[in-house]
């Protein structure tokens, strides 16, 4: 039985499992295609695929075009580079006419640890979430990206996927049902509720293991559509606990955290907004030492967590 998988491997053979029936779906690629795994839909489909090179801008505009002429058009590059290089286009050409255009931004948040602040997006939901008629999804392991990519192509509009470049664990179920907007409690607790996306979810149900042992019960919910943001399951979500943590591999400012603290600006409850702090990324020799460097680990959402509680 798999424990772990990797989420571009996977984005990769679902989108060529999608390609045998659907033939309105192409793929665009800025030269990345072996990393990004969409190469794997240019070798079973050479016909659907457009290598454009290193010119992101391009690759939406043409993608654009082509959602115009009634193709489902996929975008792929690292993350930094889909959303940061394309902004323009992707802002003018897709996100205004409301184009049914699909972005993958691959090895997004610090997972490219080897690359540093160059290669690593700790902006792209802030990006991407401020564009009106823009779907953000962030999905928390394989088993989610299979299930958002099949939903992105039935879903028409703009969307962003971002794509962690490291195997993470296994840790949503295989059987539930999926639907963009969603969001999914993955540990029940009554203390503080941890709303976490992406590798943080993970981390967070590592922090609950953690607490409990202290007699703090905590309730994961798994934040995957950072937007549209459903507030009414965010809102039910938070009745009952004494505080707000939440925790994400991006910059504290204009993602997951700032669209939780807008959300329930209303409510008369603490929150805690782990993330990374208004800094770069930086290179490192794996993965696990950025996400310490970064204060990004289960012990750090469980001292969130704690503070929140010694504040009550």
């Amino acid at each position: 039985m798999r424990t772990s998988d990797s989420l571009r491997k996977t984005y990769g053979e679902t989108l060529v499992e999608l390609g045998k029936d659907n033939k309105d779906i192409v793929m665009l690629e800025a030269d990345l295609g072996n990393s990004t795994m969409s190469a794997m839909f240019g070798a079973a489909y050479p016909d659907r695929y457009f290598q454009v090179g290193i010119a992101e801008q391009n690759m939406a505009s043409v993608a654009a075009g082509l959602s115009l002429a009634g193709k489902i058009p996929f975008i792929n590059s690292f993350a930094v580079f889909a959303t940061g290089r394309g902004y323009d286009q992707i802002r003018s050409s897709v996100a205004i006419a409301s184009l049914n255009v699909k972005i993958c931004g691959s090895s997004a948040g610090l997972s490219d640890f080897g690359d540093g602040k160059t290669h690593q997006s700790i902006d792209d939901i802030a990006l991407m979430q401020v564009l009106p008629n823009m779907t953000v999804l962030s999905p928390c392991d394989a088993i989610e990206t299979e299930k958002m990519a099949k939903a992105m192509v039935e879903c028409d509009g703009p969307i962003y996927l971002r794509i962690n470049r490291n195997d993470l664990p296994l840790v949503s179920d295989p059987k539930a049902n999926y639907k963009i907007g969603q969001m999914t409690e993955m540990v029940q607790g009554k203390d503080v509720v941890v709303f976490a996306t992406g590798v943080m979810v993970q981390q967070s149900m590592e922090a609950a293991k953690i607490l409990e042992k202290e007699g703090i019960s905590i309730r994961v919910v798994n934040v995957s559509t950072i937007k549209p943001l459903d507030i009414d399951a965010l809102e039910s979500f938070c009745d009952g606990v004494k505080g707000v943590v939440t925790a994400e591999e991006h910059s504290i400012i204009g993602g997951l955290g700032s669209a939780v603290c807008s959300a329930l600006s209303n409510k008369r409850l603490p929150i805690e907004v782990l993330g990374v702090q208004d800094r770069f990324g930086t290179s490192a020799e794996n993965y696990s030492i950025l996400l310490k460097n970064f204060g990004l680990e289960s012990e750090d959402v469980a001292k969130k967590v704690r503070k929140i509680l010694a504040d009550n």
